[in-house]
Protein backbone atom coordinates (compact mmCIF):
# COMPACT_ATOMS: atom_id res chain seq x y z
CA UNK A 1 0.00 0.00 0.00
CA UNK A 2 3.29 2.82 0.11
CA UNK A 3 4.16 3.69 -2.81
CA UNK A 4 7.77 4.37 -1.40
CA UNK A 5 8.25 0.72 -0.95
CA UNK A 6 6.94 -0.46 -3.99
CA UNK A 7 9.27 1.35 -5.66
CA UNK A 8 12.17 0.42 -4.11
CA UNK A 9 10.95 -3.10 -4.61
CA UNK A 10 11.00 -2.50 -8.29
CA UNK A 11 11.34 0.83 -9.46
CA UNK A 12 11.27 0.06 -13.14
CA UNK A 13 8.07 -1.46 -13.04
CA UNK A 14 5.94 0.08 -14.80
CA UNK A 15 3.19 1.44 -12.83
CA UNK A 16 0.93 3.38 -15.38
CA UNK A 17 1.06 3.02 -19.68
CA UNK A 18 -0.69 4.39 -22.36
CA UNK A 19 -2.34 1.64 -24.49
CA UNK A 20 -2.61 4.22 -26.99
CA UNK A 21 0.98 5.06 -27.26
CA UNK A 22 2.70 2.56 -24.62
CA UNK A 23 4.69 5.90 -22.97
CA UNK A 24 5.17 4.94 -19.18
CA UNK A 25 5.50 6.08 -15.80
CA UNK A 26 7.43 3.61 -13.42
CA UNK A 27 6.98 3.29 -10.14
CA UNK A 28 10.69 4.83 -9.42
CA UNK A 29 9.18 7.53 -11.42
CA UNK A 30 5.99 7.94 -9.69
CA UNK A 31 7.69 8.21 -6.64
CA UNK A 32 10.16 10.81 -7.17
CA UNK A 33 8.21 12.92 -9.12
CA UNK A 34 5.14 12.67 -6.38
CA UNK A 35 7.69 13.58 -3.66
CA UNK A 36 8.92 16.59 -5.03
CA UNK A 37 5.27 18.02 -6.04
CA UNK A 38 4.13 17.60 -2.33
CA UNK A 39 7.57 19.24 -1.14
CA UNK A 40 6.27 22.16 -3.55
CA UNK A 41 2.58 21.68 -2.61
CA UNK A 42 3.62 22.09 0.97
CA UNK A 43 5.97 25.14 0.38
CA UNK A 44 3.04 26.91 -1.06
CA UNK A 45 1.08 26.12 2.05
CA UNK A 46 -1.05 23.54 1.45
CA UNK A 47 -1.26 21.12 4.65
CA UNK A 48 -3.13 18.30 5.53
CA UNK A 49 -7.13 18.80 4.75
CA UNK A 50 -6.42 21.52 2.33
CA UNK A 51 -7.94 21.12 -1.36
CA UNK A 52 -6.34 20.85 -4.34
CA UNK A 53 -8.19 20.68 -7.99
CA UNK A 54 -7.03 19.03 -11.22
CA UNK A 55 -8.58 19.85 -14.96
CA UNK A 56 -6.72 16.94 -16.87
CA UNK A 57 -7.88 14.78 -19.61
CA UNK A 58 -6.46 11.41 -19.62
CA UNK A 59 -2.62 11.81 -19.36
CA UNK A 60 0.29 10.46 -17.45
CA UNK A 61 1.43 13.63 -15.97
CA UNK A 62 -1.90 13.62 -13.92
CA UNK A 63 -0.59 10.72 -12.17
CA UNK A 64 2.10 12.03 -9.73
CA UNK A 65 -0.12 15.38 -9.18
CA UNK A 66 -2.89 13.61 -7.45
CA UNK A 67 -0.28 10.83 -6.04
CA UNK A 68 1.25 14.20 -4.33
CA UNK A 69 -2.02 15.01 -3.17
CA UNK A 70 -2.30 11.65 -1.95
CA UNK A 71 0.52 11.78 0.36
CA UNK A 72 0.31 14.91 1.70
CA UNK A 73 -3.10 14.10 3.38
CA UNK A 74 -4.62 16.93 0.88
CA UNK A 75 -8.44 16.74 -0.51
CA UNK A 76 -8.02 16.33 -4.30
CA UNK A 77 -10.87 16.40 -6.72
CA UNK A 78 -10.49 16.33 -10.75
CA UNK A 79 -12.70 18.16 -12.12
CA UNK A 80 -14.79 17.05 -15.48
CA UNK A 81 -13.65 19.05 -18.43
CA UNK A 82 -16.63 17.90 -20.48
CA UNK A 83 -19.25 20.30 -18.14
CA UNK A 84 -19.87 23.63 -19.00
CA UNK A 85 -17.70 26.69 -17.72
CA UNK A 86 -20.21 27.84 -14.91
CA UNK A 87 -20.60 24.23 -13.83
CA UNK A 88 -16.85 23.19 -13.55
CA UNK A 89 -16.10 26.52 -12.06
CA UNK A 90 -18.75 26.24 -9.18
CA UNK A 91 -17.21 22.94 -8.42
CA UNK A 92 -13.88 24.62 -8.11
CA UNK A 93 -15.33 27.11 -6.01
CA UNK A 94 -17.45 24.82 -3.61
CA UNK A 95 -14.40 22.44 -3.05
CA UNK A 96 -12.23 25.64 -1.88
CA UNK A 97 -9.30 24.79 -3.62
CA UNK A 98 -6.12 26.64 -2.93
CA UNK A 99 -4.87 25.69 -6.46
CA UNK A 100 -6.01 24.71 -9.37
CA UNK A 101 -3.35 22.52 -11.61
CA UNK A 102 -3.77 21.86 -14.88
CA UNK A 103 -3.06 20.13 -18.03
CA UNK A 104 -2.01 22.54 -21.09
CA UNK A 105 -4.82 21.35 -23.87
CA UNK A 106 -7.42 22.60 -21.19
CA UNK A 107 -5.80 26.14 -20.55
CA UNK A 108 -8.65 28.18 -21.56
CA UNK A 109 -11.36 26.41 -19.23
CA UNK A 110 -8.86 26.50 -16.47
CA UNK A 111 -8.47 30.31 -17.05
CA UNK A 112 -11.78 31.29 -16.89
CA UNK A 113 -12.49 29.15 -13.91
CA UNK A 114 -9.08 31.30 -12.44
CA UNK A 115 -10.37 34.32 -13.46
CA UNK A 116 -14.36 33.97 -11.92
CA UNK A 117 -12.58 32.60 -8.26
CA UNK A 118 -9.16 33.77 -8.09
CA UNK A 119 -7.93 30.46 -7.08
CA UNK A 120 -4.46 30.36 -8.43
CA UNK A 121 -3.45 28.38 -11.52
CA UNK A 122 -1.02 25.72 -12.97
CA UNK A 123 -0.09 24.21 -15.22
CA UNK A 124 1.58 20.32 -15.03
CA UNK A 125 4.80 21.60 -16.58
CA UNK A 126 4.95 24.45 -14.36
CA UNK A 127 4.31 22.54 -11.39
CA UNK A 128 7.13 19.86 -12.08
CA UNK A 129 9.76 23.04 -12.83
CA UNK A 130 9.01 24.43 -9.81
CA UNK A 131 9.26 21.49 -7.93
CA UNK A 132 12.89 19.87 -10.09
CA UNK A 133 14.75 21.39 -6.96
CA UNK A 134 12.90 19.47 -4.57
CA UNK A 135 14.01 16.42 -2.98
CA UNK A 136 13.10 13.53 -4.68
CA UNK A 137 12.36 11.66 -0.44
CA UNK A 138 9.02 12.00 1.28
CA UNK A 139 7.72 14.84 2.94
CA UNK A 140 8.08 14.78 6.71
CA UNK A 141 4.63 14.99 7.70
CA UNK A 142 3.43 12.54 5.13
CA UNK A 143 -0.71 11.63 5.89
CA UNK A 144 -3.01 9.97 3.39
CA UNK A 145 -5.38 12.60 2.12
CA UNK A 146 -8.60 11.49 0.02
CA UNK A 147 -10.07 12.30 -3.34
CA UNK A 148 -13.29 14.35 -3.48
CA UNK A 149 -15.59 13.52 -6.28
CA UNK A 150 -18.62 15.38 -7.19
CA UNK A 151 -21.47 13.94 -9.07
CA UNK A 152 -21.99 14.23 -12.67
CA UNK A 153 -24.53 16.75 -12.91
CA UNK A 154 -26.61 15.05 -15.20
CA UNK A 155 -30.18 16.28 -13.68
CA UNK A 156 -28.79 19.86 -11.83
CA UNK A 157 -25.52 21.03 -10.06
CA UNK A 158 -22.88 18.74 -8.97
CA UNK A 159 -22.66 17.69 -5.56
CA UNK A 160 -19.40 17.55 -3.76
CA UNK A 161 -19.47 14.23 -1.49
CA UNK A 162 -16.75 15.15 1.06
CA UNK A 163 -15.34 12.06 2.19
CA UNK A 164 -13.83 12.00 6.27
CA UNK A 165 -9.86 12.28 5.86
CA UNK A 166 -8.69 9.02 7.26
CA UNK A 167 -6.11 10.62 10.04
CA UNK A 168 -3.36 7.46 9.06
CA UNK A 169 0.02 7.18 7.91
CA UNK A 170 0.42 7.56 4.51
CA UNK A 171 0.58 3.60 2.88
CA UNK A 172 -2.24 2.57 5.69
CA UNK A 173 -4.18 2.69 2.05
CA UNK A 174 -8.40 3.36 1.78
CA UNK A 175 -11.03 1.40 2.18
CA UNK A 176 -11.37 0.43 -1.46
CA UNK A 177 -7.87 -0.41 -1.86
CA UNK A 178 -7.89 -3.28 0.65
CA UNK A 179 -11.20 -4.07 -0.86
CA UNK A 180 -10.15 -4.76 -4.22
CA UNK A 181 -7.18 -6.81 -2.92
CA UNK A 182 -9.48 -8.94 -0.73
CA UNK A 183 -13.10 -9.45 -3.13
CA UNK A 184 -11.32 -8.95 -6.69
CA UNK A 185 -7.94 -10.21 -6.17
CA UNK A 186 -5.64 -7.16 -6.92
CA UNK A 187 -1.88 -8.28 -6.37
CA UNK A 188 1.41 -7.72 -7.93
CA UNK A 189 0.85 -9.19 -10.86
CA UNK A 190 -2.32 -7.63 -11.92
CA UNK A 191 -2.57 -5.40 -15.59
CA UNK A 192 -5.47 -3.06 -14.94
CA UNK A 193 -7.20 -2.07 -17.78
CA UNK A 194 -8.77 1.70 -17.34
CA UNK A 195 -11.00 2.88 -20.40
CA UNK A 196 -12.94 5.74 -18.37
CA UNK A 197 -12.26 9.21 -17.50
CA UNK A 198 -9.74 9.66 -14.59
CA UNK A 199 -12.24 12.51 -12.96
CA UNK A 200 -14.41 9.70 -12.32
CA UNK A 201 -14.86 8.16 -9.19
CA UNK A 202 -14.39 4.63 -10.48
CA UNK A 203 -10.88 4.98 -13.13
CA UNK A 204 -9.33 7.07 -10.59
CA UNK A 205 -10.15 5.20 -7.44
CA UNK A 206 -9.53 1.79 -8.82
CA UNK A 207 -6.38 3.23 -10.90
CA UNK A 208 -5.32 4.33 -7.18
CA UNK A 209 -6.04 0.62 -5.58
CA UNK A 210 -4.22 -1.40 -8.29
CA UNK A 211 -0.96 0.98 -8.21
CA UNK A 212 -1.14 0.35 -3.96
CA UNK A 213 -1.88 -3.51 -4.37
CA UNK A 214 1.75 -3.27 -6.91
CA UNK A 215 -0.21 -3.78 -10.23
CA UNK A 216 0.20 -2.19 -13.23
CA UNK A 217 -2.73 0.42 -15.13
CA UNK A 218 -2.77 0.66 -18.57
CA UNK A 219 -4.83 3.51 -19.45
CA UNK A 220 -7.18 4.56 -22.59
CA UNK A 221 -6.52 8.17 -23.45
CA UNK A 222 -10.54 7.84 -24.08
CA UNK A 223 -12.56 4.77 -24.48
CA UNK A 224 -12.57 2.92 -28.14
CA UNK A 225 -13.98 -0.32 -28.41
CA UNK A 226 -11.34 -1.89 -30.84
CA UNK A 227 -8.38 -0.16 -28.36
CA UNK A 228 -9.94 -1.53 -25.58
CA UNK A 229 -9.54 -5.16 -27.11
CA UNK A 230 -6.00 -4.08 -28.55
CA UNK A 231 -4.84 -3.09 -25.31
CA UNK A 232 -6.12 -6.85 -23.25
CA UNK A 233 -3.70 -8.43 -25.97
CA UNK A 234 -1.11 -6.20 -26.05
CA UNK A 235 -0.53 -5.88 -22.57
CA UNK A 236 -2.03 -8.99 -21.30
CA UNK A 237 -4.51 -7.25 -19.07
CA UNK A 238 -5.83 -9.63 -15.99
CA UNK A 239 -8.49 -6.88 -14.83
CA UNK A 240 -10.32 -4.53 -16.51
CA UNK A 241 -13.24 -2.64 -14.93
CA UNK A 242 -16.52 -1.25 -17.99
CA UNK A 243 -19.94 0.24 -18.40
CA UNK A 244 -22.69 -1.29 -20.20
CA UNK A 245 -22.42 1.48 -22.86
CA UNK A 246 -19.12 0.01 -23.48
CA UNK A 247 -20.12 -3.34 -23.76
CA UNK A 248 -22.78 -2.57 -25.86
CA UNK A 249 -19.62 -0.91 -28.29
CA UNK A 250 -17.96 -4.09 -27.97
CA UNK A 251 -20.30 -6.27 -29.15
CA UNK A 252 -21.43 -4.22 -32.23
CA UNK A 253 -18.15 -4.69 -33.48
CA UNK A 254 -17.92 -6.57 -36.62
CA UNK A 255 -17.87 -10.43 -35.85
CA UNK A 256 -13.86 -10.47 -37.08
CA UNK A 257 -12.80 -7.47 -35.60
CA UNK A 258 -13.42 -9.23 -31.96
CA UNK A 259 -12.39 -12.37 -33.01
CA UNK A 260 -8.85 -10.29 -33.63
CA UNK A 261 -7.76 -10.25 -30.83
CA UNK A 262 -7.01 -13.26 -27.51
CA UNK A 263 -8.99 -12.04 -24.76
CA UNK A 264 -7.89 -15.06 -22.66
CA UNK A 265 -5.61 -13.20 -20.59
CA UNK A 266 -8.15 -11.51 -18.47
CA UNK A 267 -9.14 -13.08 -14.95
CA UNK A 268 -11.85 -10.49 -13.72
CA UNK A 269 -14.03 -8.45 -15.80
CA UNK A 270 -15.52 -5.92 -13.56
CA UNK A 271 -18.37 -3.65 -14.52
CA UNK A 272 -20.56 -0.79 -12.54
CA UNK A 273 -22.07 2.57 -13.22
CA UNK A 274 -25.29 1.28 -14.56
CA UNK A 275 -27.10 -1.97 -14.38
CA UNK A 276 -26.37 -4.08 -17.54
CA UNK A 277 -28.99 -5.30 -20.01
CA UNK A 278 -29.63 -9.12 -18.81
CA UNK A 279 -28.92 -9.97 -22.74
CA UNK A 280 -26.10 -7.46 -23.04
CA UNK A 281 -24.40 -9.46 -20.11
CA UNK A 282 -25.36 -12.91 -21.32
CA UNK A 283 -23.58 -11.93 -24.55
CA UNK A 284 -20.21 -10.68 -22.26
CA UNK A 285 -20.31 -14.06 -20.44
CA UNK A 286 -20.80 -16.13 -23.64
CA UNK A 287 -17.03 -13.81 -24.50
CA UNK A 288 -15.21 -13.39 -22.25
CA UNK A 289 -16.07 -16.60 -20.03
CA UNK A 290 -17.86 -16.33 -16.80
CA UNK A 291 -15.31 -13.72 -15.42
CA UNK A 292 -17.62 -10.97 -15.23
CA UNK A 293 -17.74 -9.20 -11.44
CA UNK A 294 -20.62 -7.00 -10.89
CA UNK A 295 -20.78 -4.14 -7.71
CA UNK A 296 -23.26 -1.61 -6.97
CA UNK A 297 -22.11 1.59 -5.11
CA UNK A 298 -21.45 5.27 -5.09
CA UNK A 299 -19.03 7.81 -3.99
CA UNK A 300 -20.96 8.34 -1.04
CA UNK A 301 -20.44 4.86 0.52
CA UNK A 302 -23.65 4.45 1.54
CA UNK A 303 -23.34 0.75 0.41
CA UNK A 304 -21.83 -2.22 -1.63
CA UNK A 305 -23.06 -4.72 -3.73
CA UNK A 306 -21.29 -7.17 -5.62
CA UNK A 307 -22.44 -10.41 -7.33
CA UNK A 308 -20.12 -12.84 -9.98
CA UNK A 309 -21.21 -14.58 -12.68
CA UNK A 310 -21.77 -17.53 -11.06
CA UNK A 311 -24.82 -15.79 -8.98
CA UNK A 312 -25.74 -14.36 -11.36
CA UNK A 313 -26.72 -17.10 -13.41
CA UNK A 314 -29.36 -18.13 -10.98
CA UNK A 315 -30.48 -14.21 -9.66
CA UNK A 316 -30.17 -12.67 -13.82
CA UNK A 317 -30.49 -8.79 -13.41
CA UNK A 318 -29.22 -8.80 -10.06
CA UNK A 319 -26.41 -6.41 -8.86
CA UNK A 320 -25.62 -8.80 -5.75
CA UNK A 321 -25.80 -8.86 -1.72
CA UNK A 322 -24.94 -6.49 0.27
CA UNK A 323 -20.73 -6.55 1.12
CA UNK A 324 -21.41 -3.26 3.66
CA UNK A 325 -24.90 -2.00 4.14
CA UNK A 326 -28.10 -3.15 5.01
CA UNK A 327 -30.63 -2.25 2.62
CA UNK A 328 -34.21 -1.08 2.72
CA UNK A 329 -37.06 -0.76 0.33
CA UNK A 330 -39.48 1.54 1.32
CA UNK A 331 -42.24 3.15 0.25
CA UNK A 332 -43.18 7.11 -0.24
CA UNK A 333 -44.32 6.95 3.21
CA UNK A 334 -41.27 5.58 4.64
CA UNK A 335 -42.98 2.20 5.32
CA UNK A 336 -41.24 -1.26 4.15
CA UNK A 337 -42.05 -3.09 1.36
CA UNK A 338 -42.16 -6.30 1.25
CA UNK A 339 -39.97 -8.69 -0.35
CA UNK A 340 -40.38 -8.47 -4.21
CA UNK A 341 -41.89 -4.95 -4.57
CA UNK A 342 -40.52 -1.91 -5.82
CA UNK A 343 -39.92 0.87 -3.67
CA UNK A 344 -36.15 3.59 -3.09
CA UNK A 345 -33.71 2.02 -1.41
CA UNK A 346 -32.23 2.92 1.80
CA UNK A 347 -29.11 2.03 3.67
CA UNK A 348 -28.89 1.46 7.73
CA UNK A 349 -25.14 1.02 9.49
CA UNK A 350 -22.65 2.70 6.53
CA UNK A 351 -20.23 5.57 7.21
CA UNK A 352 -22.59 8.98 7.08
CA UNK A 353 -21.32 11.21 4.25
CA UNK A 354 -22.46 14.85 3.49
CA UNK A 355 -22.77 16.91 0.24
CA UNK A 356 -19.84 19.68 0.57
CA UNK A 357 -21.64 23.05 1.37
CA UNK A 358 -24.87 21.73 0.64
CA UNK A 359 -26.89 20.90 3.91
CA UNK A 360 -30.48 21.44 2.03
CA UNK A 361 -29.25 18.07 -0.55
CA UNK A 362 -27.32 16.45 2.49
CA UNK A 363 -30.57 16.20 4.41
CA UNK A 364 -32.40 14.88 1.65
CA UNK A 365 -30.12 11.83 1.23
CA UNK A 366 -31.39 10.50 4.95
CA UNK A 367 -34.72 9.79 6.53
CA UNK A 368 -35.91 10.43 9.82
CA UNK A 369 -34.09 7.22 10.79
CA UNK A 370 -30.83 8.27 9.92
CA UNK A 371 -30.73 5.98 6.74
CA UNK A 372 -28.96 7.40 3.76
CA UNK A 373 -30.07 6.80 -0.06
CA UNK A 374 -28.42 7.12 -3.35
CA UNK A 375 -31.79 8.32 -4.87
CA UNK A 376 -32.33 4.51 -6.97
CA UNK A 377 -35.46 2.17 -6.76
CA UNK A 378 -35.40 -1.30 -6.93
CA UNK A 379 -36.62 -4.77 -4.89
CA UNK A 380 -34.71 -7.28 -3.28
CA UNK A 381 -35.58 -11.02 -3.51
CA UNK A 382 -36.13 -13.75 -0.86
CA UNK A 383 -32.11 -14.72 -0.71
CA UNK A 384 -31.31 -10.59 -0.61
CA UNK A 385 -30.53 -10.20 -3.88
CA UNK A 386 -31.07 -6.08 -5.08
CA UNK A 387 -32.27 -5.41 -8.57
CA UNK A 388 -32.54 -1.72 -9.38
CA UNK A 389 -35.31 -0.75 -11.72
CA UNK A 390 -34.62 3.35 -12.24
CA UNK A 391 -33.35 6.53 -10.41
CA UNK A 392 -36.60 8.41 -8.77
CA UNK A 393 -35.89 10.92 -10.82
CA UNK A 394 -36.03 9.56 -14.27
CA UNK A 395 -39.38 7.46 -13.44
CA UNK A 396 -42.17 8.31 -15.88
CA UNK A 397 -45.72 8.71 -14.19
CA UNK A 398 -48.18 8.49 -17.76
CA UNK A 399 -51.64 7.37 -16.50
CA UNK A 400 -51.27 7.11 -12.81
CA UNK A 401 -48.94 4.21 -14.16
CA UNK A 402 -45.17 3.93 -12.88
CA UNK A 403 -42.73 3.42 -15.93
CA UNK A 404 -39.00 2.71 -15.59
CA UNK A 405 -37.06 4.53 -18.65
CA UNK A 406 -34.14 1.95 -18.13
CA UNK A 407 -36.69 -1.39 -18.81
CA UNK A 408 -37.27 0.70 -22.04
CA UNK A 409 -33.46 1.30 -23.19
CA UNK A 410 -32.47 -2.11 -22.32
CA UNK A 411 -34.78 -3.30 -25.55
CA UNK A 412 -33.82 -0.68 -27.57
CA UNK A 413 -30.14 -1.09 -27.18
CA UNK A 414 -30.23 -4.19 -28.75
CA UNK A 415 -32.00 -3.09 -32.05
CA UNK A 416 -29.81 -3.78 -35.00
CA UNK A 417 -30.32 -0.06 -36.19
CA UNK A 418 -29.76 1.34 -32.68
CA UNK A 419 -26.47 3.21 -31.24
CA UNK A 420 -27.45 4.39 -28.24
CA UNK A 421 -30.73 5.36 -26.61
CA UNK A 422 -31.95 7.75 -24.16
CA UNK A 423 -35.50 7.54 -22.83
CA UNK A 424 -37.12 10.53 -20.76
CA UNK A 425 -41.13 11.34 -20.07
CA UNK A 426 -42.34 14.68 -21.30
CA UNK A 427 -45.50 16.64 -20.30
CA UNK A 428 -48.61 15.25 -21.85
CA UNK A 429 -52.10 17.03 -21.49
CA UNK A 430 -53.92 14.03 -21.08
CA UNK A 431 -51.50 11.64 -19.16
CA UNK A 432 -49.45 13.99 -17.49
CA UNK A 433 -46.37 12.57 -19.10
CA UNK A 434 -45.85 10.05 -22.56
CA UNK A 435 -42.31 7.96 -23.29
CA UNK A 436 -40.27 9.84 -25.41
CA UNK A 437 -37.14 8.01 -26.89
CA UNK A 438 -33.86 9.92 -28.12
CA UNK A 439 -32.26 7.78 -30.92
CA UNK A 440 -28.99 7.68 -31.96
CA UNK A 441 -28.96 5.52 -35.46
CA UNK A 442 -26.44 3.37 -36.10
CA UNK A 443 -24.21 4.71 -39.07
CA UNK A 444 -25.55 4.60 -42.40
CA UNK A 445 -29.22 3.51 -40.89
CA UNK A 446 -31.94 5.46 -43.07
CA UNK A 447 -34.45 7.19 -40.70
CA UNK A 448 -37.12 6.73 -43.04
CA UNK A 449 -39.39 4.40 -41.61
CA UNK A 450 -37.41 4.04 -38.17
CA UNK A 451 -39.84 4.92 -35.94
CA UNK A 452 -41.84 2.16 -37.24
CA UNK A 453 -39.68 -0.41 -36.99
CA UNK A 454 -38.57 0.02 -33.29
CA UNK A 455 -41.90 0.53 -32.41
CA UNK A 456 -42.48 -2.82 -34.07
CA UNK A 457 -39.39 -4.21 -32.42
CA UNK A 458 -40.17 -3.21 -28.93
CA UNK A 459 -44.27 -4.29 -29.12
CA UNK A 460 -42.69 -7.85 -29.37
CA UNK A 461 -40.48 -7.63 -26.21
CA UNK A 462 -42.70 -4.96 -23.79
CA UNK A 463 -46.08 -3.73 -22.84
CA UNK A 464 -47.85 -1.32 -25.11
CA UNK A 465 -48.07 1.37 -22.75
CA UNK A 466 -44.30 1.50 -22.62
CA UNK A 467 -43.36 1.97 -26.04
CA UNK A 468 -42.81 5.41 -26.84
CA UNK A 469 -45.03 7.50 -28.49
CA UNK A 470 -42.42 9.80 -29.76
CA UNK A 471 -38.99 9.97 -31.04
CA UNK A 472 -36.29 12.37 -31.67
CA UNK A 473 -33.06 11.25 -33.92
CA UNK A 474 -29.60 12.53 -32.78
CA UNK A 475 -26.93 12.15 -30.90
CA UNK A 476 -27.53 10.76 -27.11
CA UNK A 477 -25.65 13.22 -24.33
CA UNK A 478 -23.49 10.95 -22.42
CA UNK A 479 -20.75 11.71 -19.93
CA UNK A 480 -17.58 9.54 -20.81
CA UNK A 481 -18.28 7.59 -17.34
CA UNK A 482 -21.48 6.49 -19.57
CA UNK A 483 -24.55 8.63 -17.58
CA UNK A 484 -26.64 10.43 -19.72
CA UNK A 485 -27.25 13.78 -19.65
CA UNK A 486 -30.80 13.87 -18.82
CA UNK A 487 -31.12 17.37 -18.14
CA UNK A 488 -29.79 18.53 -21.65
CA UNK A 489 -32.67 15.86 -23.19
CA UNK A 490 -35.23 17.54 -21.26
CA UNK A 491 -34.60 20.89 -22.18
CA UNK A 492 -34.50 20.49 -25.60
CA UNK A 493 -37.06 17.62 -26.90
CA UNK A 494 -39.48 19.88 -27.62
CA UNK A 495 -37.71 20.88 -30.23
CA UNK A 496 -36.83 17.82 -31.93
CA UNK A 497 -39.41 14.69 -31.22
CA UNK A 498 -40.87 13.55 -34.42
CA UNK A 499 -44.46 12.57 -33.49
CA UNK A 500 -45.97 9.57 -34.49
Amino acid sequence: MDLTRLAAEDPGKAAVLDAETGEQISYGELEARSNRIAHALRRRGLVPGSHLAVLSPNTLDLFPVVWAAQRSGLLHTPVNWHLAADEATYIVENCEAMLLVHDDSLAELAASIAAATGVPLLTFAALEAEAATEPATPIGDQAEGYYMFYSSGTTGRPKGILPELPNAPFGTGLQLDHMMAGYFGFGPDTVYLSPGPMYHAAPMGWSFGALRNGGTVVMLPRFDAELALQAIEQYDVTHGQFVPTMFVRMLKLAHDQRAAYDVSSLQVVIHAAAPCPIEVKEQMIAWFGPKLLEYYSGSEGAGFFMIDSAAWANHKGSVGQSVFGVPHVLDDDGAELPTGEIGQIWFSGSAPFEYHGDAEKTAGAYNDRGWSTLGDLGHLDEDGFLYLSDRRTDLILSGGVNIYPREIEDVLVLHPDVDDVAVIGVPDAEFGQSVHAVIQPAPGVSLDGLDGRISEFLRERIAGFKVPRSFAFGEVPRLPSGKVLRRHLMKSYSERPQQR
